[in-house]
C-alpha cells in the first residue's frame, strides 16, 4: 500500500508546477553565473518528493547558454511556470544534445519509462471532463499540494526505438502525452534543433484543443532503470502567433 501512495504522489509531482520548487539561487544543485541569468531567469529545479534528483546546472557549452542535466538513478525537473493564453500558443523553439542513450528504456512501459531528453508542457482546461480516476488524482493532488493535477500534460521526448510523431500515453494517466520529436542512435552527440507546432501537436495527442500553457520544464530521468544519463539544453523560444 505505500508503494502504491509513493507511485500516485510522485505522478502529482511531475505534473504539478508550483510545489517543492527550489529557487537555483538557493539550492546547491543548481548553480548560475551573471551571464545566464537572464537567458533562464524564472527557471528554478522542481522536486519530486522521494526522488533522488537530479542534477540540472548552467553552464556554457560550444559557445552557447545550456543547462547541463546530469542523472544518476534521479529524476527531478528543472522548470519554469509561464501563463499564456491557447490563443497565443505559437511555434515552439528549443534544443538538445544527448551523448547516449539508456539502455533498457522503454517510455511504454511504467517500469522502464525512462528518457534522457524531455521537453515537459503543462496545460489548464475543463477538469469537469475528468475519469473517476483523473479527477480523484486530481482531487489528491489538491489536497495534498494545494494544486490540482494538470488538465492536460505534453511531453516531447527522445526515444530509444518509436518513430518520429508516435504519441504515448502514460502508464499512469492518460492525461500525460508523450510525443516523440527525437529517436535512436542516429543524432546523438550534436545539437538537435527542434521546431513545433505546439497546438497542432496537442490536438494530434488528445483530439482536442489545448487551453492556456500553465509551466514548462525540461526532465531527464533514470530512476526507473537506476542508470545514468547526460543531456545539455538550450534555450526554449516561443514563436508568437
Amino acid at each position: 500500500m505505500l508503494g502504491f501512495f509513493a507511485g500516485w504522489w510522485a505522478l502529482i509531482a511531475l505534473t504539478l508546477g508550483g510545489c517543492a520548487s527550489v529557487d537555483p539561487q538557493e539550492s546547491a544543485t543548481v548553480s548560475s553565473a551573471q551571464h545566464h541569468e537572464q537567458t533562464w531567469q524564472g527557471w528554478h529545479l522542481h522536486l519530486l518528493p522521494g526522488k533522488r534528483p537530479t542534477h540540472y546546472q548552467l553552464d556554457q557549452h560550444e559557445g552557447r547558454s545550456v543547462v547541463l542535466a546530469s542523472s544518476e538513478r534521479a529524476v527531478s525537473l528543472f522548470r519554469k511556470n509561464e501563463r499564456i493564453e491557447a490563443d497565443q500558443l505559437g511555434a515552439l523553439h528549443f534544443s538538445w544534445k544527448v551523448p547516449q542513450l539508456i539502455s533498457g528504456a522503454d517510455l511504454a512501459q511504467r517500469d522502464k519509462a525512462d528518457s534522457p531528453a524531455r521537453l515537459v508542457l503543462a496545460f489548464d482546461g475543463d477538469r469537469s471532463t475528468f475519469s473517476m480516476k483523473n479527477s480523484m488524482l486530481s482531487e489528491l493532488s489538491l489536497a495534498l499540494t494545494g494544486e490540482p493535477m494538470p488538465y492536460a500534460t505534453l511531453m516531447y521526448v527522445w526515444s530509444n526505438s518509436e518513430p518520429l510523431n508516435t504519441v504515448l500515453k502514460d502508464p499512469n494517466t492518460d492525461r500525460i502525452r508523450k510525443l516523440v520529436v527525437a529517436s535512436g542512435e542516429s543524432q546523438l552527440n550534436q545539437w538537435l534543433h527542434v521546431e513545433r507546432d505546439v497546438r497542432a501537436d496537442f490536438v494530434q495527442a488528445f483530439g482536442e484543443a489545448p487551453g492556456a500553457l500553465l509551466s514548462m520544464g525540461l526532465m531527464t530521468d533514470t530512476d526507473n532503470t537506476r542508470s545514468s544519463a547526460r543531456a545539455y539544453y538550450g534555450p526554449v523560444a516561443w514563436r508568437k502567433p
